[in-house]
Order: structure tokens, then sequence, then C-alpha cells
């Protein structure tokens, strides 16, 4: 431990070494995940083309929550994470539940990418287990997190540039296919008139349209790294309004066009639910070397959504422990300012869960399960963050007057998007496959209630009792 100029120990803390850079880049990482490069071929065979405007609509409700949760980490740059202006506005039970739900969901979401990362892994190598790449990835991220926050930075930083090379190669590709009237081994011409389709916009009516939804919120899981990553910034007053304000033209850019184009090329009836509409564009195209290539392209992509989970959660546990919100030894933080043990025991959990693949063989099947449970957390998460928004405007409204960076609509607008919200919650119920993951996880917030109750409620009691005048 070291000491400071009048020779007493410093411990080690959180340390702002991401530069503006890197939250730029964890930004993107954020908008363009395993839900895009997997998930919305499952989207396209549910909703057809009608998927740019699900992921329009949604688009715009993450952008008026990731507005309020930027307005209140602003507010006072002693918050930390959504745990911390939870606790302030909402009480200590709400920082409890959302500290705990968002380190599951992220929990969770790195186990969906691990078991993506093993079935792209089986393009290669189909003999190979799906579970040996899939453990060999998480030990590798989290060696990678428990070196420094710099590294981190780093890594997340080129694994987003793959990424952006990557659907930025789609786009030129397919515009060159488009123009040329490109026609796949198939039959299938390549052409801007696939999607305007009338059969095409709800192949499967309303029920489609909405039941991808949840595939959806699921792809934008992770946008909200930025405000996790936020206690680790170094200018976060310039480097969060400028992450936030650039989520509408990422939207645009990485899931609207990208996926316009996968349809353009392909029409939506030859896209596979079960695998990567990515890949299966250079497939039918006839170009399988180039889909290999875009399959290890897929593959790092996974692993970089992996890698912002290993890191988020680690976090979220450590600011937990930091409120009393769990065991102290969370908030252990080796000499490079990495919480160590939260981050141990977060992996400990994502390796366990990989034991889903023994469990459910087809990928796509524990893929579908394992997004739902983080896509309902997810909604957790933002709801929380927007009954905070509206408990601030009440409690503080002079930290409102004086923010520079106030939310669209204010509070009438928080209402709106937390309506829309639980309006997607109730989707889930639509299918089988999404209904079984909601009936599960109203035991997740019981258990949650049941452990405050025992554990941080009844300790505080005495604390606050103590703290009580005397008469």
């Amino acid at each position: 431990m070291t000491q400071d100029n009048l020779g007493a120990p410093v411990r080690p803390a959180l340390q702002r070494t991401l530069h503006n850079r890197h939250i730029q880049l964890m930004a993107m990482g954020g908008a363009i995940g395993t839900g895009l490069f997997m998930g919305s071929g499952k989207i396209i065979a549910m909703s057809g083309t009608s998927i740019l405007l699900i992921y329009m609509i949604i688009g715009l409700f993450v952008y008026l929550v990731m507005r309020a949760m930027g307005e209140l980490l602003l507010s006072n740059l002693a918050f930390k994470s959504f745990a911390d202006f939870a606790g302030a506005y909402l009480g200590p039970r709400a920082a409890f539940f959302l500290g705990w739900s968002y380190w599951l969901s992220w929990s969770v979401a790195v186990v969906g990418d691990a078991v993506v990362v093993g079935g792209f892994f089986q393009y290669w190598f189909p003999e190979v287990p799906a579970w040996i790449p899939a453990i060999a990835m998480l030990l590798t991220l989290l060696a990678l997190n428990a070196l420094t926050v710099r590294l981190f930075g780093e890594v997340e930083f080129w694994f987003a540039i793959i990424k952006l090379v990557a659907v930025a190669t789609l786009i030129a590709v397919s515009g060159v296919l488009i123009a040329s009237a490109f026609v796949s081994p198939s039959g299938v011409s390549a052409s801007l008139s696939h999607l305007l389709d009338r059969q095409a916009a709800l192949p499967n009516g309303l029920l489609g349209f909405f039941a991808g939804f949840q595939m959806a919120i699921f792809s934008f899981a992770g946008t909200e790294l930025i405000g996790t990553a936020a206690a680790e910034t170094r200018d976060p007053e310039r480097t969060l309004p400028k992450a936030i304000n650039a989520i509408p033209l990422r939207i645009i850019l990485f899931y609207v066009l990208a996926l316009a184009c996968i349809i353009a090329v392909t029409s939506w009836q030859q896209v596979s639910p079960n695998k990567s509409p990515f890949v299966e564009l250079f497939l039918v195209a006839g170009f399988p070397a180039a889909a290999g290539i875009v399959n290890f392209v897929v593959l790092t992509s996974a692993a970089s959504s992996a890698n912002s989970g290993v890191f988020s959660a680690s976090r979220m546990l450590f600011g937990l422990a930091s409120q009393n919100n769990a065991p102290r030894l969370f908030k252990h933080l080796s000499r490079h300012g990495v919480p160590l043990l939260s981050l141990l025991f977060s992996a400990l959990l994502m390796l366990l869960g990989v034991l889903l693949l023994y469990i459910v063989p087809e990928v796509m099947t524990a893929f579908t399960l394992v997004s739902t449970v983080s896509a309902i957390l997810v909604i957790f998460t933002w709801s929380t963050i927007l009954v905070s928004y509206i408990a601030y405007r009440k409690k503080h409204p002079e930290l409102h007057a004086r923010s520079r960076y106030k939310m669209p609509g204010g509070v009438p607008m928080a209402w709106f998007a937390l309506a829309f919200l639980l309006f997607v919650l109730g989707l889930l119920a639509l299918r089988p496959d999404t209904r079984l993951a909601l009936c599960v996880m109203p035991a997740w917030f019981i258990w949650l209630g049941v452990a405050y109750q025992l554990g941080v409620g009844r300790s505080r009691r005495p604390a606050q009792a103590a703290a009580q005048p005397c008469p």
C-alpha cells in the first residue's frame, strides 16, 4: 500500500484512466452486440421488414433513458453508478434491487455471449463441444480484466473498431450487390424492392411484430454501460453527453441501415432464424470465404460484448459492497485499482452458466432463454433509472434548473418511456420461449426482498435507531 505526502496509507481506488476515445468506442460497442449479429435473424423471421421500425422505436426510448441517466449522473459527480442515484432518490431498497439486478443482467448476458461464441466456433470445427471455446473465452477475458482498467479500455477499443469495420464492410458490399442486381445461387436478386414487399412487412401479423421487441431490447442492452464507466472517466461532463448524443446516429447506421442491406440482398424469406444473418448474407451471395471472415468478426463481437459484461458486473458488485449491499470482501481492490474479488465471483457465476450448453444443446434455444432473462432485467434497470429521474425532478428542481444537460421532454417524457417499457415487458408473454423466463423471474425479486430484510435491512435498523435523538 502506498503513502501520501504526510505518510498516511493510501488505499487503492477506482482509477479514472479511461479516455474519451475509450468511452466513445465503448458506447459504440454497447450498440453493436450479439443481439444484432445473432438475434436479428430471428427477429427478421418473426417480424419481416418491420424489424426496421422496431429498432427505431426502441432506439428512441433508449435514447430518452440515456438522457435521463446522463442528467442524473452529471447532477452529482459523487454518483458512480445507477445504484447510487437510485439510493439517493428512491431509498436504499431500490439501490439494493437495482444493483443486484444489473449485476445479474450482465452476468446472464455474458453467458449468452459465451453460448454464441461456442456456436460460432462450431462454424469451423463442428465436432468441438461448444462449451470448450465458451469457457476459454471467459478465462481470457477474466485475465484481461484482472490487470488494469486501462487495458480493459484498450481491448474494448479495438474490439469496437473490428465491429465498426464489419458493419461498414457489410453495408458497402451490400451496396455493390444491390447496384449490380446480383443474383444469388438460390435465385434471389439483390434489390431494394425487397424492403417494400407488402407481404414482408408483417409476415406473421401483429403478433410477430410485437414478438420482435424482446430480442431487440436485448440488442440494446449495454448502451447504459457508459453510465457504469463514468466513475472511471477523466472528464465526465464532456465525455458522457458526447457519447449519449451520438446514440440516434449509431442506431440508424448500425441497426436500421445494416439490416436493411441484409433484407435487400437476401430478402426476408432467405434469412435463417437460427443463424447470424451477417454470415448468411455472404453464404447466400455465394461467397463462403467471406462468410468465414465475417463469422470471425461476429465471434469477436460476442467476445466484445462479454468483455463489457465482465467489466460491468464486477464494477456493480464493487459498488454494492461499497454501499454495504454486498459482503465487504467485494470492496477489495488490487494495487492496480481493480475490484479483483468482485471480478472473480462474477466470473465464477458466468462459468457455471455455461453449463446451460449441456442442458440445452441447441445454441439459439439457449440464447433465446438467456437473452429473455437479460431483457427483463434490462427493462427493470431502465425503468428504475426513469423513476429515479422523476423523483430527482420532484426533490431537487434547483439541480434540474442548473443542469446543462437536461432530458428532452422532462417528466412527461419519462412517464411515457416508462409506460413503453412496461408494455414491452407484457409482450414477453406472447411466445412460449419468452413466457417461461417471464414466469420465473419474479422469484429473483422475491429473493432480493427476503435478502434485503434478513441482511441489509436488519443491519441498518440498529444504526438508524442509534442515530435517533434522545427524548
